[in-house]
């Protein structure tokens, strides 16, 4: 079952860029209504996520809504599995920036700029973007079951230049730290809007409680690198840019600098409060596009299980 889903991963990298982009485009939103049709587990989650982020919507919107975002999700997909063949030309029709100088600013004087990300449009495109036009990329993955789909992402991830530690392989957080701290080390981009190591943070989003990666707050503090909440949505493509991008679908990466703390800000604070002002930033974001949120897990804390969630706030907070 596990071998199964491995080289079923690698026949679609291997293979989905051979089909005329509208027929995989068309397959890809076929699957994606199937899937939200048949409203699994992950589909009801979707929508219960979606539902505080738009909480004005009656039950029929938000199903709707939960439609557009199964296709931006699918997307996702397939643009994944055809990117490693895409021109460089390409890759960069398709993206648009807000507030690039800032990070710029940072990158050309040798300096890291830590980037704190949510599941938001398309993540790998925006990276294999930036390592052509910002600086070096390194990037944290999270470890996928079967281990064959985590190989194959991993091939693909190197493969469009992106430098990669995976979650659980020994100390992440230290050898963060000292990538931040190489001359040129470029860019670390973090995907935190989940809790994947049960020493997150717990902060508000869209009214409610949920928790959050640590990572990028503590290791903003710890190497005084800039912290940037980045927001990567989908943006429909017309004309001359669409011919170039060989797509109908760019993205938008709007890059909000987060402010730096106050001196008196107590230390035990300061990983929670810098968490809350990233998050509040991209909950701006999400609210602006919530369909290219691909939130399927369960993040608000309501939704947790209560003895584990008790269990994890039991542990005692890791020092950054």
């Amino acid at each position: 079952m596990s071998l199964d889903a491995g080289k079923l991963y690698g026949f679609a990298w291997r293979h989905a860029h051979r089909l005329p982009g509208p027929v995989l485009r068309g397959i890809g939103n076929v699957g994606a209504d199937v899937a939200w049709w048949r409203r699994g587990g992950g589909i009801r989650r979707l929508e219960a996520n979606l539902a505080r982020v738009r909480p004005e919507l009656d039950a029929r919107a938000v199903r709707r809504l939960s439609r557009a975002a199964m296709r931006s999700y699918v997307r996702y997909f397939g643009e994944a599995f055809t990117l490693a063949a895409s021109t460089g030309e390409q890759i960069d029709a398709r993206v648009r920036t807000i507030n690039l100088d800032h990070v710029l600013g940072t990158t050309r004087q040798g300096k890291v700029a830590v980037l704190a990300l949510g599941h938001l449009g398309n993540w790998d495109l925006a990276g294999a973007w930036a390592t052509r036009n910002v600086a070096t990329v390194t990037t944290v993955a999270e470890r996928l079951e079967p281990p064959e789909v985590f190989e194959e992402y991993l091939r693909f991830r190197t493969e469009i230049g992106l430098q990669i530690l995976a979650l659980g392989d020994g100390d992440v957080f230290r050898r963060l730290v000292r990538v931040a701290r190489t001359p040129e080390a470029g860019i670390i981009p973090l995907l935190a809007d989940r809790d994947l190591t049960h020493g997150g943070v717990e902060v508000e989003l869209f009214g409610r409680r949920a928790r959050v990666a640590a990572g990028p707050a503590a290791l903003a503090l710890t190497t005084g690198a800039p912290l940037v909440t980045t927001i990567i949505t989908y943006e429909r493509l017309r004309g001359e840019r669409r011919r170039r991008a060989g797509t109908p679908w760019g993205l938008v990466i709007e890059f909000v600098p987060i402010e730096p703390l106050d001196a008196d800000v107590p230390r035990a604070d300061r990983v929670r409060v810098l968490t809350q002002r990233w998050v509040d930033a991209l909950a701006a974001g999400i609210a602006r596009r919530p369909e290219d949120w691909h939130m399927l897990q369960r993040v608000f804390v309501e939704d947790l299980d209560p003895q584990r969630y008790a269990a994890t706030l039991a542990q005692p907070a890791a020092e950054p």
